[in-house]
């Protein structure tokens, strides 16, 4: 759907922003309630873009981008969840200890990576990430992550308007269903930010 735009977005939403000069590499919520078979927050997308992502933070990691984590964590009582966890309750299961909670082990943190743990959808909301990507003197903020209709459209959005180039490889994105995937990937790119290829992505960092 992000390969070409309907007519009435012609010279309206078909803007780039491009590359800046300084990138981080955001890695939103893989965690193993995404790719554990059988758990009902399971999307084998969210495996296939979990895959996708390994050699990008490999390269990115050897370039000195800084990468950055968001995990989804919330206090036992769930009350930290406020109206989210009344919205969407199976995300009271993610309390700290809980193995379904911690992110992939393809995908495990270095010392010099930074965790940040959220409750809400974007990954600026209630989190110092803006902070640390403007004290690091980032301007572009590559998206990682799942679920693309959620947590991923949610951070590009608050990106965007935090000032940050918000780039989407559409490969190392996923949802749990198809539509949801290809018509936010639709509307970052639209509106929010550059949806591109993980080769383009790989292009820019090497």
């Amino acid at each position: 759907m992000t390969e070409s735009k309907f007519e009435n977005y012609s010279g309206v939403f078909d803007g780039r922003l491009g590359f800046g000069k300084k990138a981080a590499v955001l890695v939103i919520d893989f965690i193993r309630a995404y790719t554990t078979p059988g758990e009902p927050l399971y999307a084998p997308a969210v495996v296939t873009a979990v895959n996708e992502t390994v050699d990008l933070l490999a390269l990115a990691r050897s370039k000195g981008v800084p990468v950055i984590y968001t995990q989804v964590l919330y206090n036992r009582h769930g009350l930290d969840g406020g109206i989210f966890v009344q919205k969407v309750p199976i995300l009271r299961t993610l309390v700290p200890g809980e193995p379904l909670a911690e992110i992939v082990p393809q995908l495990t943190p270095t010392d010099s990576d930074i965790i940040i743990v959220k409750q809400y959808a974007s990954g600026f909301f209630g989190t110092p990430l803006a902070a640390s990507l403007t004290s690091m003197g980032v301007d572009t903020l590559i998206l990682t992550g799942c679920s693309t209709s959620g947590c991923v459209r949610a951070t590009a959005v608050d990106g965007m308007q935090y000032g940050f180039r918000v780039i989407v490889p559409r490969e190392c994105v996923g949802d749990r269903h198809q539509a949801p995937h290809e018509a936010n990937l639709f509307d970052i790119d639209s509106k929010y930010g550059d949806v591109v290829t993980k080769a383009e992505v790989m292009a820019y960092l090497t």
